[in-house]
């Protein structure tokens, strides 16, 4: 009785029993957590014993105990996955939902982690979120199903993984189960500005400037800055806004502290805030000291600068004498040149920029500088080389608001990009036709740097008549052709001559006035770069499809050169957008054209227009017509419809000219559906299965009403397949007559 109290008072102050003491021994699957009388317990669920006298029992696999779980309680596991998980995304913010998990081990405390993975890193994958995202109430241990996910990227692909764990899942050797969910973000306002400082500071004013906000997810439109007295309180504050990163606020006390705050402002809005920073204006008493102290380095500066000025002086009479004595200086070549252009009545002279020793210079002449705050961004339409194309509004005082095209120049640009940049702008800025692509000015004092054009609503002519294939009639056709003659020849009479790209990028409006540009030519930029014959000339690409063959080989680019080029446009526009040679590479081009080869008449081309394309493409460039000539030609067949009448005849004993891929050979496809494809007119398919024209015999034999009834409608294409199956009967009578 006495060993049983002691051992009772032992295991009542959990001190260990002396190894003398002999326990009652507890059969295997139950055990005794001390000696004594108390009764054997069972081992509880998921638990077992190894041996007879256990005093605790051991966990089954996948299940465990925690330190401070007692013997008593069944061993427990990790829960499953949560369920459901919903996200709502606004803007760059999230809310993820979730049920809880099905099952959760035989645990009550099962909280919830947050892994967030970035998956818009292109090939390598996804990668964890850094720490600028955040997390409400926390990213790790939350007890709610529920959190809200701000400071992601825009218009960026996401992974969020929702874990479910408990008090022993750090036990298990597995990662936590977890439910994922994927979402894409959208536009959003800018980040926060995260620095800012002084510049310099007077008596009654600072000028502050910052950083760009880490995350400006858009171009960055403006900066509002907001300010007041340290005593005061937001509701007291002033505000002003900036166009780029700097700011001098003025109208300030002397010695008085003041708390700035900026922030961005893009298209969707402005961003948050930036934290509350603390400058203060010069005292005047400091203010009085720094002007004593500056008094002597002014007052030496101020001889300096009037020793320096008579050097000047001296210097440019002396050079004036000397420059005068020169029969023909480069800035007075240049003179002439500029007033030739500018003074002459009825005269106008292309200037090229690159001849200022400042382009700045060319710039202030040719283009209208324009305030950022009369420009807004609607949305991005494409990339350029230099940066981002948008769309937008232009509103000039006193004038309507008109949309607009934005070429906008990305950060970090160096000299010679901002340079190259605006020459289009010094270039188009000395054009002003109807034909002519218009510019309405730059933005070169605020960020980013702008070139603001006029906007062609339809696009590259190229792309628009590819989708309306077969839907203009022939005159139709001549007026763009008509339309973009008139503004080269205006470019010709200027003595303008692109130096780079023989070929302009050829645009066209809602009425189709077609007109000329020099503003993105990256259509023109669409062969193998890898090809050798794709070479460069005065620091540009040449688009060897377009380009005179004097211009390919001696890079003599002149106003005979660019009618080669048109004639090329000519054939685009009566063949819907077709790619110039078709597949062919440079090197065969450039071999095609030396062997006297010239492009076929696209289908359902006049007599008249592919003989135009044939002047044009004259091997002696002298005697290739003017654009003039070209305009008078293209308006008499205007003003007489029965010229553009007459089509290149059919017979039977038609030769297939040199490369011609236009009119292909029917007897080198195995099926209709082939020559359909051929043709471009793989979408009739299965309306020629159907009306059981299976076989070459039987498709040479239809007629206009058999096309219809096949189902063809348009009337472009209803053209395009009976030429094509009447060049595919005269092909079949050549073949039989040379057989008999």
């Amino acid at each position: 009785m006495a060993l049983s109290n002691i051992g009772g008072e032992q295991n009542s102050h959990s001190t260990r029993i002396p190894y003398h003491f002999t326990p009652e021994t507890c059969p295997s699957g139950f055990f005794k957590t001390a000696q004594g009388d108390e009764k054997c317990l069972q081992c509880p669920i998921n638990s077992r014993t190894t041996n007879n006298g256990a005093t605790n029992c051991v966990c089954r696999n996948g299940y465990y105990r925690t330190d401070s779980d007692p013997l008593e309680m069944p061993c427990t596991t990790v829960p499953s996955a949560p369920q459901t998980v919903i996200s709502s995304v606004n803007e760059t913010s999230l809310m993820l939902e979730w049920n809880p998990p099905r099952e959760t081990g035989g645990r009550d405390d099962v909280v919830y982690n947050i892994i967030c993975k970035s998956c818009g890193g292109g090939r390598g994958g996804c990668t964890r979120c850094g720490d600028n995202v955040q997390f409400v109430p926390r990213q790790l241990g939350l007890t709610e199903t529920r959190v809200f996910i701000s400071d992601l990227l825009a218009h960026t692909q996401y992974t969020f993984e929702v874990q479910a764990v408990n008090g022993v899942s750090d036990q298990s050797p597995y990662s936590p189960q977890y439910a994922s969910v994927n979402i894409t973000t959208n536009q959003a306002a800018p980040s926060t500005v995260s620095i800012m400082h002084q510049v310099s500071r007077t008596i009654d004013s600072i000028t502050l400037s910052w950083s760009q906000p880490d995350q400006p997810n858009g171009v960055i439109l403006d900066y509002e800055l907001q300010y007041y007295e340290k005593d005061q309180t937001e509701h007291n504050s002033s505000i002003i806004k900036s166009q780029t990163n700097t700011a001098v606020i003025r109208g300030l006390k002397p010695g008085g502290i003041y708390v700035f705050q900026v922030r961005a402002r893009t298209v969707a809005g402005f961003g948050r805030y930036s934290g509350k920073m603390y400058f203060q204006t010069m005292t005047e008493e400091e203010y009085n000291t720094s002007i004593q102290e500056k008094l002597p380095l002014i007052i030496g500066s101020a001889a300096a600068g009037l020793v320096f000025l008579i050097a000047v002086v001296v210097i440019i009479i002396v050079c004036n004498r000397r420059g005068f004595e020169r029969a023909d200086s480069e800035y007075t070549d240049k003179l002439q040149h500029y007033t030739s252009g500018h003074m002459s009545p009825g005269m106008k002279i292309y200037i090229d920029p690159f001849t200022y020793e400042d382009p700045n210079e060319a710039v202030r002449e040719f283009a209208k500088e324009i305030d950022i705050s009369c420009v807004k961004i609607e949305q991005v339409i494409g990339a350029g080389e230099f940066g981002e194309v948008c769309s937008g509004n232009l509103k000039l005082p006193g004038k309507r608001e008109m949309f607009v095209a934005i070429k906008t120049l990305k950060s970090g640009y160096t000299e010679k990009q901002r340079r190259d940049f605006l020459s289009e702008a010094s270039i188009m800025g000395q054009f002003d036709h109807p034909n002519v692509i218009h510019l309405e000015g730059v933005v070169t004092k605020s960020s980013p740097v702008m070139i603001i054009t006029e906007f062609m609503e339809n696009g590259s002519l190229d792309s628009f008549l590819r989708q309306n294939d077969g839907q203009f009639t022939v005159i139709q056709l001549v007026g763009m052709l008509r339309g973009i003659a008139s503004g080269m020849k205006y470019l010709a009479d200027m003595n303008y001559v692109h130096r780079d790209l023989a070929a302009r990028n050829i645009l066209v409006n809602s009425n189709l006035v077609c007109k000329v540009s020099d503003f993105g030519l990256s259509r023109f930029l669409e062969d193998d770069t890898s090809d050798p014959t794709y070479t460069s000339a005065l620091g540009g690409k040449i688009p060897i499809r377009w380009t005179a063959p004097e211009a390919i080989q001696y890079r003599k680019f002149t106003s005979a050169s660019d009618v080669w080029s048109y004639g090329i446009v000519m054939w685009e526009v009566m063949s819907y957008g077709e790619r110039p040679y078709w597949d062919m590479t440079n090197q065969d081009v450039i071999n095609a054209i030396e062997q006297d080869y010239r492009l076929p008449p696209p289908m359902d081309c006049p007599s008249a227009l592919h003989q135009l394309m044939l002047d044009c493409w004259q091997k002696d460039r002298n005697n290739r017509p003017k654009f003039s000539q070209i305009v008078n030609n293209l308006d008499k067949m205007i003003r007489n419809p029965n010229s553009l009448k007459a089509m290149t005849p059919l017979s039977s004993g038609v030769h297939l000219p040199l490369l011609d891929r236009s009119v292909p050979d029917f007897s080198s496809f195995n099926t209709v559906d082939d020559w359909l494809d051929a043709i471009k007119m793989g979408q009739y398919k299965d309306n020629f299965t159907n009306g059981n024209f299976t076989s070459f015999d039987l498709v040479s034999q239809m007629t206009m009403e058999d096309i219809l009834r096949v189902g063809v409608t348009l009337a472009g294409h209803q053209k395009k397949i009976l030429n094509s199956v009447q060049m595919m009967r005269a092909q079949m009578n050549q073949i039989q007559s040379v057989e008999v």
